[in-house]
């Protein structure tokens, strides 16, 4: 198979990355005196060439570089080892009569800034580095007696046949800046004592290396973050498979539902369902809230048919309550959410069935009806295989999705449910948590930053293991040559 056609796997990519560094070791070694100097000066082997324009540019970027290193990044990266030694300090000036702040450490900015400078260091380095190969490519064209690319032929190639370069490189500095130092920052976080206790400025924090995640891990006297993990952990699985799969086979039974011969108004039946869609999910699960609080509506009406009386005598609601605790008790609360899930989610599965059953070639009913298949098997060998077909990806990302849907959760209990597990509540967490919700309460109310970034952490790899696993299934199990006829 040709190089350039090939997959870059891991082993391609680690082929590469040390066939970079011995190819800039050939480069550096058989070239010239200018590409030797290239290393102390980057524009050197330009200006050997007469590339004035490049070779300035670059002496320009080497100096930017270098006021960089020394006026910004050296402080911070001096002080990243331990976040900062200087803690904050008022002191009282007799001579001015004022409160006088000390220069105090910041241990925040010290790791925002310090990762900030590695990047763009490591960045200027690459340059760096592959401004000498350049320079040795320059020096090889020039014995070949071969005239190198001009500044200005550079620019239009930019703006033809390298366009691509010119149009993805904002939107990858955007995702290098908005997207992987902070997701390295929180990451970082996790190794640190950074919470309520050690805030910046008034406190430092320092790091503490992987006990934040031996504190989630087990449980002991003093932490129940292990017992509160798995328990959350589980419960946010059994949320994420309910949630996907009830709205999936909802959704797949609604929409052949409305879409059988024999069901008239269809178009009244769809547009109903598709309101549910038109209004805000913040608003319908707020309403719902309402509805099902204690003193909520539907409350008044089990009460007034003695639905409550009776759910009492069965032992399904506690004796001391004269309510239905739809979303105060941990076993309701949670049924309560599946169900008013499928109630939000159920609409919008239906659209995406509705297209793809339109899509099932007839053909395939018709066998399936001659062979002798009722509903049920026609259903179970011909519908579901297809739309599993078709929507398997799919599948996949809304397990994923569920996983993190702060929404549904969050709009419903908060300010409502109370935990009555005295271990969840001492590490801020609750029956009816998942792992993102846990996470958005101990940054925004209790601000414990080093926990929540180390349940962030956790609920990556949860998702990226689970989306592994799942694609690669899925994928040797879809079949493209099965449903062509």
């Amino acid at each position: 198979m040709n190089d350039t056609l090939a997959p870059v796997t891991g082993r391609h990519a680690l082929r590469r990355f040390f066939g970079f560094f011995q190819g800039l070791a050939d480069d550096f070694v058989h070239g010239g005196v200018f590409v030797k100097l290239s290393l102390l000066v980057m524009g050197a082997g330009y200006f050997r060439h007469r590339q004035i324009i490049k070779g300035f540019l670059l002496t320009v970027f080497q100096t930017v570089i270098l006021f960089f290193a020394i006026t910004f990044a050296l402080p911070y990266l001096r002080d990243f080892s331990t976040l900062g030694t200087v803690t904050f300090a008022s002191v009282f000036n007799p001579v001015t009569m004022k409160n006088e702040i000390n220069d105090y450490d910041h241990s925040f900015q010290i790791l925002l800034y310090g990762l900030v400078s590695i990047v763009v260091l490591a960045a200027a380095l690459v340059i760096w580095l592959r401004n000498i190969r350049k320079a040795r490519t320059l020096e090889i064209l020039s014995r070949e007696g071969k005239r190198p690319p001009t500044f200005l032929e550079e620019l239009k190639s930019l703006r033809n046949e390298r366009f691509y370069i010119t149009l993805l490189s904002l939107p990858c500095l955007g995702v290098v800046l908005f997207t992987v130092i902070p997701l390295i920052l929180m990451i970082l976080v996790a190794f640190t004592n950074y919470d309520q206790q050690n805030m910046p400025p008034a406190a430092l924090f320092t790091w503490v290396g992987l006990k934040n995640f031996q504190a989630l891990l087990t449980n002991n006297i003093t932490s129940s973050f292990g017992y509160a993990f798995f328990k959350v952990l589980s419960w946010t699985l059994i949320w994420a498979f309910t949630a996907t799969f009830t709205c999936y086979i909802g959704g797949i039974l609604l929409s052949m539902f409305i879409n059988n011969a024999k069901t008239h108004f269809k178009r009244v039946w769809r547009t109903l369902f598709i309101v549910a869609i038109a209004v805000p999910q913040f608003v319908t699960l707020l309403l719902v809230r309402n509805f099902f609080a204690t003193q909520g509506i539907v409350n008044t009406i089990c009460a007034q048919i003695g639905l409550t009386d009776f759910l009492k005598n069965v032992g399904m609601v506690p004796a001391a309550l004269n309510y239905i605790p739809f979303l105060t008790h941990p076993a309701w609360a949670k049924v309560m959410i599946i169900l008013i899930n499928i109630w939000i989610g159920v609409p919008y599965l239906m659209l995406i069935a509705t297209g793809v059953l339109m899509n099932i070639p007839k053909e395939m009913y018709e066998s399936a009806k001659i062979d002798g298949a009722g509903p049920y098997k026609t259903f179970r060998h011909v519908t579901m295989p297809y739309m599993l077909f078709v929507t398997g990806p799919y599948l996949v990302t809304s397990v994923v999705q569920n996983i993190n849907n702060f929404n549904v959760i969050y709009l419903l209990t908060q300010d409502v449910y109370r935990t009555t597990d005295q271990a969840l509540a001492n590490v801020n967490a609750k029956e009816i948590d998942l792992l993102v919700t846990w996470l958005f309460r101990l940054t925004q109310d209790y601000y414990n930053y080093k926990m929540a970034s180390v349940i962030g952490i956790m609920v990556f790899i949860v998702c990226s293991v689970f989306t592994l696993l799942a694609f690669n299934t899925v994928l040797k199990r879809n079949k493209e040559d099965k449903f062509q006829l």
